[in-house]
């Protein structure tokens, strides 16, 4: 007889699993988080004095940055058909967590340009395929009698994504430039091995909600449910445009990074390490969001899910805008301050909030009941296809001599004006293309 509970217990108490489950996010974060953060500067600059082999070009790194990010939000399709029809969220997590060891094992062990392909596919695979799966098992540990602690409880886990992924991009990097990358690349795998021992440890603690199976899937392609999810597709079309130019602070960001003057108060902070801005950023402006900017901005505007994602739009124009301007600079001889990209992290962090969180929203409210995970990785999907865009672009904009089609400004430039077309599209069509429930107030 399994020894798996299989139903929320009858109890007014937090859930057991839930400490196991908050565990697992912060390893699991700062293994990826702390990897990914060093990978540009990692194949521009360390994979010679490693292997031998040639670095690869800016633009060649940029390009498998996007590759490899976009990889890894295509796959939470896969995990989330796999968990709602086969395995059930537990058995796919801990599978595909296995999978996410032995990428970070390669990484340690052999960070030649091979390695970086297997270890990062292996990576791809495990940290897309769990990403739909742990926050709906967070969800699936609540019963009728203790549902008033989920809010609590996945205020803790948002902590935990983001506490993780600060701490990792502020000390890897710096493993990386005092130490070696077998260590900055072996931590983030040692936290990953933790994450998936502090999740195996809470097995007996769980709920395990029983997949769905293939017949009930069916029930998904009805013509009411195609529409709810093509509607939804339509908005994330837009929204990978935002992607497309979000994702660039882990790599064209730290580029120009490099290029900048990092002294702030006396302390010479590494280009990977403003990646850690983020995470801390998002833990401070969304209470402030939510308490003070939204209730303010409601006074003014019908502050629902179109005009949010449009707000966050227009901010990310402003973010690149400024962007631009700084290399700009470069360009022409200045040397430029990091605080100018931090102030661009400030405005881009404020559209994410806008942006993201909303379509996390939408995703939840708009998804059809019994597939709200598969709904969610649909949303994920925004974010692979918002970065194979730059992926191509930046594959293409080096020619075979070895030219750039376009460089310093005019790279941020063409992204900056390609946001603000997207942003007046959007804005323009929005009332014809989307129904009217998502002109809710949200």
């Amino acid at each position: 007889m399994s020894k798996f509970l299989h139903k929320p217990l009858n109890t007014k108490s937090l859930p057991k699993g839930i400490p196991y489950i908050i565990l697992n996010e912060a390893a699991e974060r700062f293994s990826f988080y702390g990897m990914k953060g060093i990978l540009v500067i990692y194949m521009t600059k360390y994979l010679f004095l490693e292997t031998g082999e040639a670095n690869l070009s800016e633009e060649n790194a940029k390009a498998y940055f996007h590759l490899f990010t976009s990889a890894v939000y295509f796959f939470p399709i896969i995990g989330a058909l796999i968990s709602d029809i086969f395995l059930g969220k537990y058995k796919t997590i801990i599978l595909l967590s296995l999978v996410y060891c032995l990428g970070h094992l390669t990484l340690a062990i052999d960070p030649s340009k091979f390695g970086l392909s297997v270890g990062l596919t292996l990576i791809a695979i495990g940290s897309g395929g769990i990403k739909p799966c742990v926050s709906a098992h967070l969800g699936d540990q609540f019963g009728k009698n203790n549902i008033s602690f989920i809010s609590k409880a996945f205020s803790w886990f948002y902590i935990s994504i983001n506490l993780g992924a600060f701490t990792s991009t502020l000390l890897i990097p710096y493993l990386l430039e005092h130490y070696s990358p077998g260590i900055a690349f072996g931590l983030p795998g040692i936290f990953m091995f933790l994450a998936t021992f502090f999740f195996w440890l809470g097995r007996y603690k769980f709920i395990h909600i029983k997949p769905i199976g293939h017949k009930s899937f069916i029930e998904l392609f009805n013509k009411k449910n195609i529409k709810n999810i093509f509607q939804l597709l339509i908005i994330f079309i837009f929204v990978s445009f935002f992607w497309c130019l979000f994702d660039q602070t882990g790599s064209s960001w730290i580029l120009q990074a490099e290029k900048m003057d990092r002294n702030i108060f006396g302390i010479e902070i590494l280009s990977s390490q403003i990646f850690s801005l983020n995470p801390i950023m998002i833990l401070i402006f969304t209470p402030l969001f939510y308490k003070y900017l939204y209730p303010i901005l409601n006074n003014h505007i019908n502050l629902n899910y179109i005009n949010k994602i449009s707000i966050g739009f227009f901010l990310t124009f402003i973010s690149f805008l400024i962007i631009t301007i700084i290399q700009f600079w470069i360009d022409i001889g200045i040397k430029v301050n990091i605080g100018w990209q931090i102030l661009a992290y400030a405005i881009l962090t404020s559209g994410e909030i806008f942006v993201s969180i909303t379509c996390l929203e939408i995703s939840y409210t708009q998804a059809p009941k019994k597939f709200k995970s598969i709904t969610v990785s649909v949303f994920l999907l925004s974010i692979a296809i918002g970065n194979i865009y730059t992926s191509l672009i930046n594959f293409y904009n080096e020619k075979s001599d070895g030219s750039i089609i376009l460089s310093g400004a005019s790279y941020f430039l063409f992204f900056t004006i390609l946001m603000l077309i997207v942003t007046i599209i959007f804005m323009f069509f929005s009332k014809k293309l989307f129904k009217e429930r998502l002109y809710i107030q949200s």
